[in-house]
C-alpha cells in the first residue's frame, strides 16, 4: 500500500521544500517519506511523533556533562530504559526504515535508529550528528572534527548504543565492508545525506522484491526531490518504468538522460537512446 495520490503530491511537495530549505529538519524529512509508504499516516501521525520525540527528550538529564557522558545517557534512555535496538531481521523489513513505525516498535536499520538517538538528543542541546561509516551508519557526540580522538565519542544505536572505541569502529567497518576506516568518515554527516541513504537502503530492499517496484520508484521519485543526488538515478527511474511497463514515460526519462551526459559521455548517451527507441517500440 502507498499515500493517495492527491496526498502523496503534498507529502512531496512539502519534502521538497523542506529538503530546499535553509536548516532542514531531518525528523520532518523522515516523516514526509513515512507518508509516501504508509496511507495510514497523516498530519496528526507526524504530529504524535514529532512529540514523541520531544517527549523522549524531556526524559534525559540536563546538561550531564561532555561527549561521553552525553553518549551514555542517551544510550541508558533508549537503549536501556525504551528498549531501542535492531536485529538482523529488521533489515527483511520496510517499516525498518520509517521513523514512525520505527518509534512505534522501537527497532530499525542502524540510520534510523541513529536518526532517533540524533533527533533526541538534539532536542535535548547535545552536540550529537549522524557518522555515515560505510555499512552501518552510527552517531557522534562532540566534535565532529574530532576524528576519533577523546573529544569525540561515538555510539551504535543499532547495539543499544553501545559506546566504540575508535578500535570498535575501524572492525565495524572491516565486518561490514572488508575495507578500513577513513578518518574523514567520522566527520559529521549532512542531514540531506542522510536521507540519500535512507532512500538507498529502501530502493535496495525494494530491488530484491519484484512485487514491490512501486516503492523502488517513489524512493527514487524522492531522491530526484533532493537538492543534490547522483544523475543516474534519472536513469534508473526511467528503466524501471520501462520495467513497470510505462514504456512511454520511461522512454522519455531515457531520452532526457541522455541529453544530460551526451556532451561528456557521447557514447553513454547513444546506448541510453537506444533503449528509449526500444521502449517506445514496445507500444506497438
Amino acid at each position: 500500500m502507498r499515500a493517495q495520490p492527491a496526498k502523496s503530491s503534498e507529502w512531496r511537495r512539502r519534502f521538497a521544500d523542506e529538503a530546499r530549505s535553509e536548516r532542514p529538519d531531518l525528523s520532518l524529512l523522515c516523516l514526509l517519506l513515512s507518508g509516501e509508504a504508509d496511507p495510514e499516516l497523516d498530519e496528526a501521525g507526524i504530529d504524535a511523533a514529532q512529540i514523541e520525540l520531544d517527549a523522549l527528550a524531556g526524559q534525559l538529564p540536563f546538561r550531564p556533562g561532555g561527549p561521553r557522558e552525553w553518549a551514555s545517557a542517551v544510550a541508558e534512555l533508549l537503549g536501556g530504559r525504551h528498549g531501542f535496538h535492531g536485529t538482523a531481521s529488521d533489515y527483511h523489513r520496510l517499516e525498518s526504515s520509517l521513523l514512525h513505525q520505527v518509534l512505534r516498535r522501537g527497532r530499525g536499520l542502524p540510520i534510523l535508529l541513529s536518526v532517533v538517538w540524533i533527533e533526541v538528543a538534539r532536542r535535548a542541546g547535545a552536540p550529537v550528528y549522524g557518522v555515515a561509516l560505510p555499512g552501518h551508519f552510527v552517531v557522534g557526540f562532540g566534535s565532529p572534527d574530532a576524528h576519533g580522538k577523546p573529544d569525540q565519542v561515538l555510539a551504535d544505536p543499532f547495539n543499544g548504543g553501545r559506546l566504540l572505541s575508535t578500535e570498535d569502529a575501524e572492525q565495524l567497518v572491516a565486518q561490514t565492508t572488508g575495507g578500513r576506516l577513513n578518518p574523514s568518515l567520522l566527520s559529521a554527516a549532512d542531514p540531506l545525506n542522510i536521507m540519500l541513504r535512507i532512500l538507498n537502503n529502501i530502493r535496495a530492499w525494494a530491488a530484491a522484491r519484484s512485487e514491490r517496484s512501486h516503492v523502488a520508484l517513489w524512493a527514487l521519485e524522492l531522491s530526484l526531490l533532493l537538492p543534490s543526488h547522483p544523475a543516474r538515478l534519472r536513469y534508473e527511474r526511467a528503466q524501471l518504468l520501462v520495467e513497470r511497463g510505462d514504456f512511454l514515460a520511461g522512454a522519455r526519462g531515457l531520452d532526457e538522460y541522455a541529453d544530460v551526459v551526451a556532451t561528456i559521455e557521447p557514447t553513454t548517451a547513444d546506448r541510453v537512446r537506444l533503449e528509449a527507441r526500444a521502449a517506445r517500440a514496445k507500444l506497438n
